[in-house]
């Protein structure tokens, strides 16, 4: 999969903002304790910045490393990175039947990006305008709903894949 990173003109510098120093304080908080694992599948995201690896790829990514890890320790790590009280990585699904993890990024604003992916190619690009603040305002007065996080995906053609369907 390919991953092309989009972001608008106006937007402030994104920060990833983790550190193995950050995830071990996040564990111990939550009184989980930094095994050479967890440390192992998150630099492989610290060393991956922009991409959307599935557990697989991570996986495959520290056994040519040469680390003996198996891939239901890599799930468990994962999920455990995912959880509200880590809140690390961002689990998306891009419609291949597999999750994709990425590490969460914020503006200052505490806007995450979205992404577009082209049906054409399967290329997936990240889009950091937030136009959802005031209909995230608007459902949780509606619904009476404390909302912590949303997830948009757009699907289209991207501008090569749409040149090729014009033809």
């Amino acid at each position: 999969m390919l991953i092309t990173k989009f972001w608008h003109a106006g937007d402030i510098e994104m920060r990833d903002g983790f550190s193995i120093e950050e995830l071990k304080k996040r564990l111990q908080n939550s009184r989980y304790k930094l095994t050479h694992q967890r440390q192992d599948v998150l630099e492989v995201f610290l060393n991956s910045t922009g991409e959307h690896l599935s557990a697989e790829e991570v996986h495959r990514t520290l056994r040519d490393k040469g680390y003996d890890i198996g891939l239901a320790t890599v799930y468990r790590t994962l999920e455990l990175m995912c959880s509200p009280e880590m809140n690390i990585l961002q689990k998306m699904e891009f419609g291949e039947k597999r999750a994709r993890y990425e590490l969460k990024k914020f503006d200052e604003n505490g806007h995450q990006h979205h992404h577009l992916i082209c049906k054409g190619c399967d290329k997936v690009i990240e889009f950091s305008e937030d136009m959802l603040e005031g209909l995230e305002q608007k459902i949780a007065e509606t619904c009476n709903f404390n909302i912590i996080d949303h997830q948009v995906l757009f699907y289209g053609y991207c501008q090569e894949c749409a040149k090729k369907l014009e033809n």
